[in-house]
């Protein structure tokens, strides 16, 4: 029987010696629909992928009428997935071909199984959002095209990292807004959800040569954070009905710096024209990382270059032990309780960091 951690031991090897090739422009990814069907497959097509999933959709009666705001966060969970699918998609294809820089060598068929897997796995999520949508008497999320800058396996699998910890963000934020609302009978497959994008997050991590949990308490995020970053994957004007998803979206963050394991300063670009303000005193660098309370830390401006300001703020990794997923954003403010009220007064963001 083949041995799941000699195998994976083997990939993160070859993870580790690779060489990023030089960088390309984006690519569209493929089209929709996907050889299975989806996003609308057939009775028969949704055996064969709850097959490659390895489990079926849930089959529970489903519960009372979801809020207006659970409706919400139903539609950004499927705008989510299929952004997902289209991922995967992708790095499914390019290993499966073993085009240049996706070529594992010894470890190659258990990592195609496992993205196999995966991406079987991400279509029965979307499709389960989805149904919950329909089953509310309302359209569905449509997928949009996507572009995804990564041209070999190990810049594929920091992305698929780094998205898996976001959605893991804004998995606690969906849980706890589903509750508030009264809508408390997606708490329980939310969760479920939780711990499979946890498992995957582990095998990300495992496949960089990382401790496969990152924190105790993982970072929190919220739906706006989330459903902006994903946007930076989606190909501007592509998307059919992401005007029903009633989020906030916030300007581009920059981070220019590749950040260490230490107390350090970062720089950061954004445009001044959408700043809402001259006086950048007014405004913060604000981080979230694991379950605290946001930090804030001043701005200070190293030149400006026509409409794009070039800044720095402190980065205190060694005061409050950053490791994981860190959230950045420029916001208006001095006080912030929680990630809801950063997002409240959010201007540029996220930033998303990566530290372990």
């Amino acid at each position: 029987m083949r041995s799941v951690f000699s195998m994976a031991a083997v990939a993160g090897m070859a993870l580790s010696s690779f060489v990023s090739a030089a960088p390309i422009e984006s690519r569209d990814s493929p089209a929709f629909p996907l050889a299975d069907g989806f996003p609308n497959p057939s009775h028969d097509q949704i055996l064969a992928i709850q097959q490659r999933a390895g489990g079926t959709l849930p089959n529970a009666k489903p519960g009372p009428p979801v809020s207006q705001d659970g409706l919400i966060s139903l539609r950004l969970i499927a705008f989510n997935e299929l952004f997902e699918v289209a991922f995967f998609t992708e790095l499914l294809t390019n290993l499966t071909n073993k085009v240049p820089g996706y070529d594992l060598g010894n470890g190659h068929q258990f990592i195609l199984e496992a993205i196999e897997a995966v991406l079987a796995q991400e279509e029965l999520h979307a499709l389960n959002a989805n149904g919950g949508l329909v089953g509310n008497h309302v359209d569905p999320i449509l997928p949009c095209k996507y572009s995804f800058p990564v041209s070999n396996f190990k810049d594929a699998i920091a992305l698929a990292a780094t998205f898996t910890d976001v959605v893991l963000g804004t998995l606690q934020d969906v849980q706890f807004k589903f509750a508030a609302s009264g809508d408390i009978g997606n708490v329980r497959g939310i969760g479920s959800v939780v711990g499979q994008e946890g498992e995957q997050e582990g095998f990300y991590r495992l496949l960089q040569t990382k401790v496969p949990s990152a924190l105790p308490f993982l970072t929190t995020s919220v739906r706006d954070f989330a459903f902006t970053a994903i946007q930076g994957f989606v190909v501007p004007g592509s998307c059919p009905n992401i005007d029903t998803i009633k989020l906030n979206t916030f300007q581009p963050l920059n981070i220019l710096s590749t950040l260490s394991a230490k107390s350090q300063t970062i720089e950061f670009t954004f445009d001044a024209t959408k700043a809402g303000t001259d006086e950048y005193s007014t405004l913060k660098l604000v981080y979230i990382n694991q379950q605290n309370n946001p930090i804030l830390e001043t701005i200070t401006v190293i030149e400006r270059d026509g409409n794009m300001v070039k800044a720095s703020a402190y980065f205190p990794y060694s005061e409050f032990e950053m490791n994981g997923l860190t959230i950045a954003a420029i916001a208006k403010g001095n006080n912030f309780a929680n990630a809801d009220e950063v997002a409240a007064d959010a201007i540029f963001g996220p930033g998303l960091i990566e530290i372990n």
